[in-house]
């Protein structure tokens, strides 16, 4: 049962990091379209926060690692939907 456990919990951290991953990218994006280069290092910082992610898990090993990066996809997903509704 504990061999779940850390899986799911990666599933579940990975859906929420994943939704602020792809929550920031438009925001971000829009203020490098308009020339604000102050977004360059909160783009890097998006980036290398999600990286960080992914290797903590990866720590946890094969199982874990999926959970988050299929996590990452369902936020991604649900930001998507979110995106096209509007």
């Amino acid at each position: 049962m504990t061999d779940l456990l850390l899986p799911l919990a990666a599933l579940s951290a990975g859906t929420l990091a994943g939704a602020l991953h792809f929550a920031t990218l438009r925001p971000l994006s829009d203020r490098l379209l308009r020339g604000d280069l102050g977004a360059i290092p909160l783009q890097l910082l998006r980036l290398a926060l999600l990286a960080a992610f992914l290797v903590l898990c990866s720590r946890g090993g094969a199982a874990t690692l999926l959970g988050a990066a299929a996590g990452i996809l369902g936020g991604r997903a649900l930001i998507l939907r979110r995106e096209r509704a509007k």
